[in-house]
């Protein structure tokens, strides 16, 4: 039955691999994605949060990246990571948001190569796992054929549709965006208030997060039930 699950999204991961030369992404793609039908206990994700200079993937650049593992239902902070981004891009009233300016990113930013290097490396054989998922596999999809020319071929799991699913079936009507939000999901369970906008900060809160809306009777007990 997992061979069945998995034969679509391994097929794109196996035909992407033919083709990609050697480096951090053939070496990501040799390793099988979790399949759909693995169970949230032993399901391994990769909790990633991006800094950008904007919102949009094609013209925006990535400053910084902060991801964390998330093995069934613990959080493995010892592979907490954040990575500066030196794009050599002007960072703009970005940093108003973030707080990263362009001295920061000059100064201690390696480049968008070694930083998707390490990356690649630890979301081997997981899910990624973001809170509004499409921001950062659209900035990861743009930055992988930048560097490497080709695509990225990825499973994720995104806390904020989980979020949506699980209020959308208690309400009687649309749940209000601002109900989404990250800060506010987290609220909903007593989590700890942190300082937003930071790459790993954000990372270990989806982190959390996802621990907690994992317990929730709706969800489902394995990675396609997440992302139904």
């Amino acid at each position: 039955m997992a061979l069945l699950d998995l034969r679509p999204l391994d097929s794109r991961r196996k035909r992407a691999l033919a083709k990609t030369p050697e480096g951090a992404l053939r070496d990501y793609l040799s390793v099988p994605l979790p399949a759909p039908s693995t169970r949230l206990a032993d399901l391994p994700l990769l909790a990633v949060d991006l800094e950008t200079t904007g919102l949009d993937a094609p013209t925006g650049a990535i400053l910084s990246i902060g991801f964390v593992p998330v093995d069934g239902d613990a959080i493995t902070l010892a592979g907490a990571r954040r990575i500066m981004i030196r794009t050599g891009a002007e960072v703009g009233d970005s940093a108003t948001i973030h707080g990263i300016t362009d001295d920061v990113a000059e100064q201690e930013g390696v480049s968008l190569a070694a930083g998707l290097a390490e990356l690649l490396q630890a979301l081997r054989g997981r899910a990624l796992l973001a809170h509004y998922a499409p921001m950062e596999t659209g900035f990861l999809e743009r930055a992988c054929r930048e560097v490497f020319g080709r695509p990225l071929v990825l499973t994720a799991v995104d806390t904020m549709q989980v979020q949506y699913r699980l209020l959308a079936t208690h309400a009687s009507q649309e749940p209000p965006r601002s109900a989404l939000r990250l800060w506010a999901a987290r609220a909903r369970y007593g989590l700890p208030v942190y300082k937003a906008h930071d790459a790993l900060t954000d990372a270990l809160a989806c982190a959390e997060l996802y621990l907690a809306l994992a317990q929730e009777p709706g969800v489902g007990t394995t990675l396609r039930d997440l992302q139904r």
